[in-house]
């Protein structure tokens, strides 16, 4: 099997990476078991799982090169199953609190090079009769959407499905067990591609003015720009422990905020985001003057097609942490993300990777030169939405109740929160360092009484969807 190259963004995961900062994403996905589930219903699935010794791309690449890395398939003999597929138990009482604990313990190692570059750990012991799986893989190989995918083609929308394949099993190449049909080939012409000279034109103006306003300052107050954020504790060096918390609403709930307040879910969430995180810092007494910054990840993937690595570019937006009134906050947040989107070229492909490689070099050259955390930050926070699957999924007659995303971390950001929606349920991850952020699930209660006061100013009635912190 021939080596796969690896893109220039992808390698900057690569590069990047130290022992307080790995570079993978990881999923916690919880059960319900079937009615029918007997005593040995679990170590029956876990038997079979180990069983299954056939792995699909990624999950049969190992890194090989340095200089130029690339991927190199493996074949199936020579991968250690039992390295990379771990069964553990909870101890009593198994709530969320001791999942997050062992959670946060397994999100903080970094992956060994020497083998591929994933784990996935079948989790027992849950109050109620629940289960879960956690699983990383390396950034480099996967993002959040490609992530999504690889959940809809592994989980099935048929509750009676039984003996199901595992996830290494499926990949982004192998067989698709979701019982979804497939959606019949777009038969719309495609537009042409803008000229290559075209494209080059739009990624250099679209930098240019980026750290044009990165070097000089911009005269609309509203307009997020690299480099400009205000350091603070969310932004110096980081250590390896990590903790982990989560927050579960209604997407209901969330869309009649964005009804009232003439924005989108995403709007939203960055707002309850904006107001949690300024609570914090008013707690700590850190809270800059100045509104923090958000990084936000925009995916640029096109078609069904299976692929490894990323297609994401990102976008800058303020927070609005400096205002005290949610509905000043929503509103600067609406039009700081509008302008955010206006500075992305319209192109894709090859000049959409130049674009994004172009936005990222000066971070990657500090996360690489190990100064990242130490000068001002390009932003202070990494916020994500990925949308996931909106009806209810199984494996093996389990039903997935729950379904949260754990990201990474560099020097210079302590925090990730990531967002996933599922069967009209809005899941959101929070990651942060355990050294720089000791109180992490404070932020993710106060996610939810942002999001209360937003609904009271704005006249939306309350409903129920809050979730429970962990970790």
């Amino acid at each position: 099997m021939k080596r796969q190259a690896i893109s220039l963004n992808d390698s900057g995961w690569l590069r990047m990476e130290t022992v307080a900062t790995p570079m993978q994403v990881g999923m916690l996905a919880t059960f319900s078991k079937p009615a029918d589930a007997g005593p040995s219903y679990l170590s029956d699935l876990v038997d079979r799982w180990r069983s299954h010794r056939e792995f699909q791309s990624p999950f049969n690449y190992v890194l090989h090169g340095s200089a130029v890395p690339r991927w190199e398939p493996l074949p199936d003999e020579a991968i250690d199953i039992d390295y990379h597929f771990r069964h553990s138990a909870l101890p009593a009482p198994g709530g969320e609190r001791e999942l997050g604990v062992l959670v946060s313990r397994l999100h903080s190692a970094r992956m060994d090079r020497r083998y591929p570059l994933w784990e996935c750990h079948v989790i027992e012991g849950l109050e109620g009769d629940r289960w879960s799986i956690y699983m990383k893989v390396h950034h480099s190989q996967i993002d959040g959407v490609g992530g999504v995918r690889l959940l809809r083609r592994t989980f099935s929308v048929d509750g009676n499905q039984r003996d199901m394949l595992p996830p290494w099993a499926i990949g982004v190449r192998g067989p698709d067990q979701s019982g979804v049909p497939a959606k019949p080939r777009d038969k719309t012409p495609v537009k042409a591609a803008l000229n290559p000279a075209r494209s080059a034109v739009q990624v250099a103006r679209s930098l240019r003015r980026t750290y044009g306003e990165s070097l000089f300052g911009t005269r609309d107050e509203l307009r997020a720009v690299p480099y400009r954020a205000p350091k603070s504790i969310l932004n110096g060096t980081i250590n390896t422990p990590r903790r982990f918390a989560t927050q579960q609403y209604s997407i209901d709930r969330l869309r009649a905020v964005a009804t009232a307040a003439d924005g989108s879910l995403n709007d939203v969430f960055l707002a309850i985001c904006g107001g949690a995180i300024r609570r914090y810092l008013q707690d700590v007494e850190a809270l800059p003057e100045s509104s923090l910054i958000a990084n936000v990840p925009v995916s640029v993937r096109t078609g069904e097609g299976a692929s490894v690595g990323n297609a994401i570019t990102f976008l800058y937006t303020q927070l609005g942490t400096d205002v005290a009134d949610p509905v000043e906050r929503i509103a600067r947040i609406k039009a700081s993300t509008q302008l955010g989107k206006e500075r992305l070229p319209q192109v894709s492909g090859a000049a959409m990777d130049a674009y994004t490689a172009g936005l990222m070099a000066p971070f990657l050259g500090q996360a690489m030169a190990r100064i990242g955390g130490h000068g001002r930050p390009a932003s202070n926070i990494v916020l994500s939405n990925v949308p996931g699957p909106a009806e209810a999924r199984y494996v093996d007659g389990s039903r997935l109740e729950e379904y949260y995303p754990l990201s990474l971390l560099f020097h210079g950001q302590a925090l990730n929160i990531t967002a996933i929606s599922y069967d009209n349920q809005f899941n959101i991850g929070f990651t942060g360092c355990r050294d720089s952020l000791p109180s992490l699930q404070r932020v993710a209660v106060y996610s939810g009484e942002a999001l209360e006061e937003l609904e009271a100013a704005l006249g939306v009635s309350t409903r129920t969807g809050g979730g429970t912190p962990a970790g």
